[in-house]
């Protein structure tokens, strides 16, 4: 399929961040480019490979998912952001930086989809 969307997966604990690779691997119409397993990798993977989105955490070590978005806001074309985490306490602060979705983990993968 020539026009899926090219997707990033990033979260620092191993188990989600291959769960949700899973959730995106079989999706025909998201394409997985890349996993992080932290927020410094994920910008340096966002400049390498120009997703059109990222499904990312909110809290990890060193650089987090909202300082992810930060470090991005002045690409020429910022990725669309799906946030999952466990914390719902974060989801306002999400689309305030305008996140398209919120993913209030544990979900199922009809949630995902």
């Amino acid at each position: 399929m020539a026009d899926r969307f090219r997707c990033i997966v990033v979260d620092d604990e191993p188990l989600a961040r291959s769960t949700l690779a899973k959730l995106v691997g079989e999706d025909p119409e998201l394409e997985l480019v890349a996993q992080c397993a932290n927020g410094v990798a994920a910008v340096d993977s966002v400049r390498s490979h120009a997703p059109d989105i990222v499904v990312l955490d909110v809290q990890m070590p060193g650089l987090d998912g909202f300082g992810v978005v930060e470090a991005l806001k002045d690409a020429a074309q910022p990725p669309l952001y799906v946030f999952a985490t466990a914390y719902d306490r974060f989801a306002l602060k999400a689309f305030d930086v305008h996140a398209v979705d919120y993913l209030l983990k544990p979900f199922d993968d009809e949630r995902f989809r």
